[in-house]
């Protein structure tokens, strides 16, 4: 039976299997068409498989990273393949000489010395974030919006360290109990509301949802400032009661207009809408 995450994506006419993983939130590509794409050869299993080889001799920890999916082949069966997610593509991408992969590397240059400069000047990032926006067609009073969200998290964030929240695990469960409480959804069950897979939920969102995001957070940064949490159990208390605050304001919103603030609509239907 076909996996309905499997999709196909073209480069140059060459197609790449991909596996959408929900759990990970994760796209993961099988290398052998990714290598074939870029390297033109007509054996790219053997050229995988040479390369492979010299990456574990000069040290590299890409081949611990690869996983093992079934993917659809030609004769219409699933057979077991290499496969990656985005990083470790890249990666792999870096080590082949090929004129097609030379674009890919350019880019990866260009996004570290970006990375770079953001560090010792974070306004530049503010800037460029803006201007990626605005570019995919965003409104330039969302966008406005948008980035207060940015600063508000990053706020909540520190105030997280601060109380000894640290690894990511920790900083997601957070975040999810903060979206339940005032959206009545955990975060990968709103992307699901909304069709979304590896998007940005945020990016996703109408003015009214961004609102009532940037109340709850801005809430349980306050409250935690007050109550000064101990430990991780005691984090989650406050998050709730900082999402509930949004929460009551989207009851009560909901009540005086008759309608659902939690809505479907999200960017990429936008677009599709305006393109018809």
């Amino acid at each position: 039976m076909p996996n309905k995450n499997q999709k196909l994506a073209i480069f140059e006419n060459r197609e790449i299997r991909r596996f959408w993983d929900e759990e990970k939130e994760k796209w993961y590509f099988s290398v052998v068409d990714i290598v074939g794409a870029l390297s033109q050869s007509s054996i790219s299993k053997r050229y995988w498989s040479d390369l492979k080889g010299k990456l574990k001799a000069e040290g590299s920890q890409v081949y611990e990273k690869i996983v093992q999916l079934k993917f659809l082949a030609k004769d219409g069966k699933y057979y077991s393949s290499d496969a990656a997610d985005t990083e470790i593509i890249f990666r792999i991408i870096q080590s082949i000489p090929s004129p097609k992969a030379e674009p890919f590397k350019l880019w990866l240059a260009r996004v570290g010395y970006e990375r770079v400069e953001e560090t010792g000047d974070p306004e530049k990032a503010i800037q460029r974030a803006m201007f990626t926006y605005l570019k995919k067609g965003y409104s330039k009073d969302w966008v406005n919006l948008r980035l207060k969200s940015i600063e508000i998290r990053k706020d909540l964030t520190n105030e997280w360290n601060e109380r000894g929240v640290k690894n990511n695990d920790e900083f997601a469960i957070l975040t999810d109990d903060i979206t339940f409480a005032w959206a009545g959804l955990k975060t990968k069950d709103y992307k699901k509301f909304k069709e979304l897979k590896k998007e940005n939920l945020r990016d996703n969102m109408s003015n009214l949802e961004l609102v009532l995001s940037m109340l709850a957070e801005a809430s349980t940064t306050e409250i935690s400032k007050t109550e000064e949490p101990k430990t991780f159990v005691e984090n989650r208390k406050v998050a709730i009661k900082g999402g509930g605050v949004a929460g009551k304001a989207r009851e009560e919103l909901e009540k005086q207009t008759g309608r659902s603030i939690i809505s479907k609509n999200n960017f990429l239907n936008s677009k599709k809408k305006e393109l018809k």
